[in-house]
């Protein structure tokens, strides 16, 4: 049955009984999801303390509790070191739960984020691998190719209601990272092309409906044909209803706007998700109101650069294969995205990559950290790398690191909060490009904020308020989380690069 959309699910969410809506999303049935269902309809209506007993009668809670004590760490990099066994999971067993169960071990974020995140997961991977532990980072990806060949896509996490949207593709960077540190000294061409095979399968997923598209249908799913002919890809989601983890909130917004709009609404919240800024004022129409969210108009800079790397890596994966006419279709199709991402992604007046606004053909005056990603694979020209640089350097650098975006709102993914992974992508970017004392200055400010965040707290947190170290990063649609699988893996790296 579907517990997610039952009776019992809906009057628990609007009842309020926990603070986080996620909390009963993930809840795990005592008997069974039917049984407790069953059980509800024969006794409802019941008032919220009745409510409450029967959730605590019938379910369990996933525990978010991270069991080290900041004592036990003297220092940042201790704690980081000493945190990755609290964070890894077991292979799963089946719960009746939400939980899409894995056959291999994995980390995940900690706080509320109890399951593994599809692009979270590559940047904790940057931590493991300076702690030499390949082994977890291939047991994670091969749970996406698993969850991938069950689900039709890698989810945005391995929970039911993660099902029918992913996140930015990054399969890519955890595979050739496994690749140039493990396989390829071994010549394991057996390896290679079974992890070609799921890149093909997650490359197709994003072109679903590409061969559909026309002037009659310029738009379909993940993908938009451009005004000149040119495919490129924004985020989506085929589901049009509010999200159960958050299905209260969705529901109270959504209820300002007419009857007929909330669907898609609900399917621009949706596709904001996908891209991991959830939320950022780049998907709003305006800044400073969630209502206005317009993120299936939106074809951002970050999503084609990785998919651009996708078509990179496919084609030099080929060459080594010896798939020769895949080697070529793959190389074509990453010259073509190359070209349409400099004609609609690149604003030569700012000098700096930036989203476009597909409804209404034109680029978006949102000007964020997505425009290292360019750098970070490597599709920016010297002249275009120097402007972003310039760029980063005089309006994004703040006292503790890289804002997000120049915005300040109530969104978590704008300004004053920065984040790990835009971290990552901005120093690899800028020393793709031999700006080695900017990418110096960043990493050394990042770990700053850290140390400084660390003699508060113990702990390592999911964001920062870049702006003003001592401030707590807020805003969202929850309160800052403990852990944090991303913060460590980059804040590693970090360490490890600077020589500290």
């Amino acid at each position: 049955m579907n517990f997610l959309q039952s009776q019992l699910f809906l009057d628990v969410q609007l009842a309020a009984i926990f603070d986080d809506s996620k909390t009963f999303s993930d809840a795990i049935a005592k008997q069974s999801w039917q049984a407790a269902c069953e059980h509800y309809l024969q006794v409802r209506p019941l008032d919220k303390q009745q409510l409450t007993e029967f959730v605590a009668q019938h379910f369990t809670l996933e525990s978010t509790d991270i069991a080290l004590e900041s004592s036990q760490s003297h220092n940042a990099k201790t704690y980081i070191a000493q945190l990755w066994p609290k964070l890894h999971r077991p292979a799963d067993e089946v719960k009746s739960s939400s939980l899409l169960p894995l056959k291999h071990s994995y980390i995940v974020p900690g706080g509320r984020f109890q399951e593994i995140y599809y692009w979270d997961s590559y940047f904790t991977s940057l931590g493991l691998q300076d702690i030499n532990d390949l082994d977890s980072i291939e047991a994670m990806l091969f749970n996406f190719i698993d969850l991938q060949a069950r689900n039709g896509c890698i989810p945005n996490g391995n929970r039911l209601y993660y099902s029918s949207r992913s996140q930015p593709p990054v399969m890519a960077l955890m595979v050739d990272l496994l690749w140039q540190a493990k396989y390829c000294q071994k010549a394991d061409f057996k390896w290679l092309a079974r992890c070609v095979e799921a890149l093909e399968e997650e490359y197709a997923f994003w072109m679903i409906g590409s061969d559909l598209l026309s002037k009659q249908t310029p738009a379909l799913r993940r993908i938009a044909q451009m005004e000149c002919g040119a495919r490129l890809n924004r985020y989506w989601d085929d589901v049009a209803r509010p999200r159960p983890e958050s299905l209260r909130e969705d529901l109270e917004d959504a209820a300002v706007l007419p009857e007929s709009q909330r669907a898609r609404y609900y399917q621009h919240i949706r596709a904001a998700c996908e891209s991991g800024w959830d939320f950022s004022s780049r998907w709003l129409a305006d800044s400073h109101s969630l209502i206005s969210i317009c993120t299936t108009d939106i074809i951002p800079v970050d999503l084609n650069c990785l998919l651009y790397n996708l078509e990179n890596l496919l084609g030099r994966y080929c060459k080594v294969l010896n798939y020769n006419e895949k080697q070529h279709q793959y190389e074509r199709l990453a010259a073509l995205r190359l070209e349409a991402i400099n004609r609609y992604l690149y604003d030569e007046k700012v000098g700096f990559y930036v989203d476009y606004n597909y409804g209404k053909a034109c680029q978006s005056p949102v000007l964020s950290l997505a425009s290292v990603v360019p750098l970070f694979v490597k599709c920016a020209s010297d002249q275009q790398a120097q402007q972003v640089k310039t760029k980063l350097m005089t309006d994004f650098l703040k006292a503790g690191g890289l804002v997000t975006t120049l915005n300040e709102t109530a969104q978590q993914w704008d300004s004053p909060n920065g984040w790990a992974p835009l971290h990552w992508f901005a120093v690899k970017g800028l020393q793709h490009y031999h700006f080695d004392d900017d990418a110096k200055i960043i990493m050394t400010r990042w770990l700053n904020t850290i140390e400084s965040g660390f003699s508060k707290d113990g702990c390592l947190l999911e964001k920062y308020d870049v702006c003003n170290v001592n401030n707590r990063a807020g805003g969202g649609e929850y309160t800052v989380q403990q852990g944090f699988g991303w913060t460590n893996g980059v804040t590693s790296r970090f360490y490890q690069l600077l020589n500290k």
